[in-house]
């Protein structure tokens, strides 16, 4: 029996799996582990793409099966569809594809002829999930549709970072500018503060003679409040699952994964989201990352990430609906039920948001639009109902999370804050 919401049982269709796919070496990713827990509480059968055998997803009690591909995310595009192509044969019938990372939503946009064969998807135009997951793709397609975004600089070498280097305003941010490339030529190792400029043309001068990077204004924090909008927008960019919520904190700080949120109602946010995404006419699940800035009153977006965010777990309605059911129960041909967000509903994720806690408690940041306290907790890892992902997690990340909390601290002391958010976050 499917699993029963405020209104009645969600009619998921049972006999359609959905397969996590991923590309690139990021075993810890709690998105994934969430959305096999989501569709698996329902019935529908899971699989996913796994580094080995030992990752959280792999070991979760609602996975069917996960098939063990390490990949780069620098491989031939042909290489990785008939890579899960053959995967789709394996499973031997119709699949909701559900991506974790930019590299994987772009590949199945720009190859939907093949993967139909095998997959069921959001169709969407084939330029736009890579348009949107370029820095400078999304700098452009908010301009033109007069949404507010961080001014930002796209230099072509080396030459034009001195001259920029000589008008800019530091401290600023430098972010890879496109999906794929910065797997295979990485500029910054994640998003990048950069507060001087002697320190922007040092790091320049590693990015060779055409730099994949994106040169944006930093937002000082201390007059800013981040805000996250996920949804799935159907065939015709009509939201069929909306929600807002706002980042308490994040790691690494300021720039990294969300390591605590709370769902917060927030129509002129939802608003904002709903009209761009119907005049660039997107289908799909989309998790955006803006920032309040309170210098003029903007909501300012940041990222479009064209698939699954990993803290898509936050958000629920009173029907039980999240953005990754939204999807199935849609391109099966199920109606997706209808009810409000659970405002108020908190979100952690246990092994970063400790580390996040007392990195916030110098920086100056507040988040005034944050419940004072939490209508619900929902944990990324911990879960009585599915244990082996969150031991599985604590076995893998004590000491490289070590060892990457010492890098973060010594970065820091040489004057900037190189920050690496984990890919598909």
């Amino acid at each position: 029996m499917a699993r029963k919401s405020g209104n009645g049982p969600i009619p998921v269709d049972r006999d359609v799996p959905g397969l996590i796919v991923k590309f690139g070496g990021y075993p810890l990713h709690h998105g994934g582990v969430g959305a096999i827990r989501s569709l698996g509480r329902l019935g529908v059968p899971m699989y996913a793409i796994t580094e080995d055998r030992y990752t959280p997803a792999a070991v979760s009690r609602y996975l069917r099966r996960a098939f063990v591909w390490p990949t780069t995310g620098t491989e031939e595009p042909e290489e990785l569809v008939e890579g899960l192509l053959r995967i789709g044969r394996s499973i031997g019938r119709p699949t909701v594809l559900v991506p974790t990372d930019e590299e994987a939503a772009v590949l199945i946009a720009e190859h939907q002829g093949e993967l139909a064969e095998r997959f069921l998807f959001p169709r969407v135009d084939a330029e736009l999930p890579r348009r949107l997951a370029s820095k400078q793709g999304l700098h452009e397609l908010c301009a033109e549709h007069g949404i507010p975004s961080p001014a930002a600089a796209f230099p072509q070498s080396y030459e034009e970072i001195e001259r920029f280097a000589e008008r800019a305003r530091f401290p600023l941010v430098a972010k890879n500018r496109e999906a794929f490339e910065r797997r295979r030529r990485p500029a910054v190792n994640g998003t990048t503060r950069i507060a001087t400029r002697e320190g922007l043309l040092r790091l320049a001068r590693d990015w060779g003679e055409r730099p994949g990077v994106i040169l944006q204004d930093y937002l000082p924090r201390e007059d800013a409040e981040d805000w996250i909008v996920h949804a799935y927008f159907d065939a015709h960019s009509m939201p069929r699952a909306l929600f807002t919520g706002v980042k308490v904190r994040s790691w690494p700080p300021h720039a990294g994964m969300t390591a605590n949120a709370y769902i917060v109602d927030n129509p002129e946010l939802a608003d904002l989201a709903a009209r761009f995404i119907k005049q660039i006419g997107f289908s799909g699940v989309v998790d955006l990352d803006l920032r309040f800035d309170r210098r003029d009153g903007q909501y300012k977006l940041l990222d479009f990430n064209p698939r699954m965010g990993a803290q898509f777990r936050l958000f629920e309605s009173e029907a039980g609906i999240d953005v990754v059911r939204a999807m199935h129960l849609d391109l099966t041909g199920r109606s997706v039920p209808e009810g409000e967000q659970l405002t108020g509903r908190r979100y952690i994720v246990e092994n970063i948001d400790l580390p996040a806690l007392l990195a916030y408690r110098r920086s100056g940041y507040t988040t005034p639009h944050a419940p004072a306290h939490a209508s619900g907790t929902e944990l990324a890892w911990l879960a009585g109902d599915d244990p082996l992902p969150f031991l599985t997690m604590l076995a893998r990340f004590v000491r490289p999370g070590a060892n990457h909390l010492c890098q973060l601290w010594r970065t820091s002391r040489r004057g900037s804050t190189h920050v690496r958010p984990p890919v598909g976050n």
